[in-house]
């Protein structure tokens, strides 16, 4: 028998689950269960419409992160279409991935994390949030909101609006960039610029106070997979995929997203509508987990060699004078995130000067010419794949999204596993110990709402149960 503790909901994630903690008969912590309660639909009511509308159907996915989908999946309708989209199109696109990076990794960092990292993790949860942070750090909000809107100016500047954009279409883009529009995002650069770096330095001066953290908080063994130049050169939209395993050695290089069938497999859990996929090589049985890999601003900056600017990869040399050349705990993907946020601006500060940007070419145009296409391009939480098949009419027949949140599920559960094992004592959760299994899962910035195409909100709960399955205690926020 094992006793359960359950947190219900997960605060300070997109979307709502809830994690069980299993308890032994000595009361430790056996297992931790992370549970999505949230229905996934879209893989089902996509099949029967036309290829042209994949974009902006699965854009719907989620109101965070519309844009991974619109990339991933005008990249899967170009590669049934077998196209070469034009290069200001690329542009464009490349423009719209590293405003949605910016503008999520913010969102994430200063909205959702912040508050645990600098008010602390057993401060009144009343006011452990971004409103108290408010009221003791308000240039450092202030700094995130004006960060997080020029994210949102960036992708709205090619998608024509900030959530559900219509300008990325199978071919490329919808529009050609304007002198005005380049001009505008010129003009905010500075200021974004330098609040992305203020925030790595404020994360970096609070390294110290969270080492047990650091060392709880998902320090362990796993493959990591991710979009990668060959040079190593850190990429975020196009390109072929890379693994390496926990000491940096490659498993697999330059794979082709379309044949991750050949590395990946996907199994479905009964307590969860989040499937799991698994690195297959690994796995001989049932479980999975023997294939756990993570994906997202860690294993970026774990698989690559550089991000190719120069603040970014200052700032990633620091990090490695820490850490190593790999950064094992799950607690460095709020450092990881910050870098991509200054490596994304970088990189658009690059492309604004780039003349081929306004070239008015931005959309090639032929008929169904493959039965199937995968687009993958690497969201702000990880790898995102969009697997479709179509008939001679170009109607959907089948579709397989692989979302960020769903690959880190193995990881996310031996996270939580880990913080219960070190921070549960006995029969009565804390709102301290409720705080950092939370802040387990926030350090991996899930979207519920992507990996089980939810519908509508459902609950989030922490429970811990007893060895004959009764619940000792529950802790949970409507």
């Amino acid at each position: 028998m094992h006793d359960i503790h359950t947190i219900d909901p997960v605060s300070r994630i997109e979307g709502h689950a809830k994690i069980t903690l299993h308890l032994d008969e000595d009361g430790g912590v056996a297992d931790a269960r992370f549970h999505v309660t949230e229905f996934r639909g879209f893989e089902e009511f996509c099949r029967g419409r036309p290829l042209a509308e994949m974009p902006s159907l699965t854009a719907r996915t989620c109101g965070i992160c519309p844009v991974s989908h619109l990339l991933a999946s005008a990249k899967a309708t170009d590669a049934i279409h077998a196209v070469s989209i034009p290069p200001a199109a690329t542009l464009q696109r490349q423009l719209a991935n590293l405003g949605q990076i910016v503008q999520s990794h913010v969102l994430s960092f200063f909205h959702l994390s912040a508050p645990d990292l600098l008010l602390g993790m057993d401060a009144d949860p009343a006011t452990r949030n971004v409103f108290g942070l408010m009221q003791t750090e308000p240039e450092i909000v202030r700094g995130g909101i004006r960060l997080r809107q020029f994210g949102q100016e960036v992708i709205e500047s090619v998608a024509g609006q900030r959530i559900h954009g219509k300008g990325i279409v199978p071919g490329g883009v919808a529009d050609p960039f304007t002198t005005e529009k380049r001009n505008a995002i010129r003009s905010g650069l500075d200021e974004a610029l330098g609040s992305a770096t203020q925030a790595l330095a404020l994360l970096t001066s609070l390294q110290d106070r969270f080492t047990r953290e650091i060392e709880v908080f998902g320090r362990f063994d796993s493959l990591y997979l991710s979009h990668c130049a060959p040079d190593g050169t850190w990429e975020h939209l196009d390109g072929k995929l890379r693994i390496i395993d926990a000491e940096g050695a490659t498993v697999i290089d330059q794979l082709d997203p379309a044949d991750y069938r050949s590395v990946l497999g996907e199994a479905a859990k009964h307590d969860s509508y989040l499937k799991v996929p698994y690195y297959k090589p690994l796995v001989t049985g049932d479980d999975p987990r023997p294939g756990m890999y993570r994906v997202g601003p860690l294993a970026r900056i774990n698989i690559a060699e550089r991000f190719g600017t120069p603040i970014a990869d200052a700032g990633l040399a620091d990090l490695r004078e820490r850490t190593g050349r790999i950064a094992a705990s799950s607690f460095h993907y709020h450092h990881a995130r910050i870098l991509e946020v200054i490596a994304s601006l970088e990189r658009i500060d690059g492309i604004i000067d780039d003349p081929v940007l306004l070239d008015p070419r931005v959309r090639a145009q032929a008929g169904i010419n493959a039965r199937r296409g995968v687009g993958a391009s690497e969201a702000p939480r990880g790898t995102l794949f969009h697997d479709y098949e179509v008939d001679d009419h170009g109607v959907i027949t089948a579709v397989n999204l692989i979302i960020a949140t769903g690959q880190n599920e193995l990881a996310m559960n031996r996270t939580i596993l880990d913080i219960a094992r070190e921070y549960v004592d006995g029969s009565t959760l804390t709102d301290g110990v409720l705080n950092r299994v939370e802040a387990g899962i926030r350090a991996y910035d899930p979207c519920l709402s992507c990996s089980t195409h939810a519908m509508g909100q459902m609950p989030m709960v922490l429970q811990l149960l007893a060895p004959d399955g009764d619940v000792v205690c529950e802790r949970r926020r409507e």
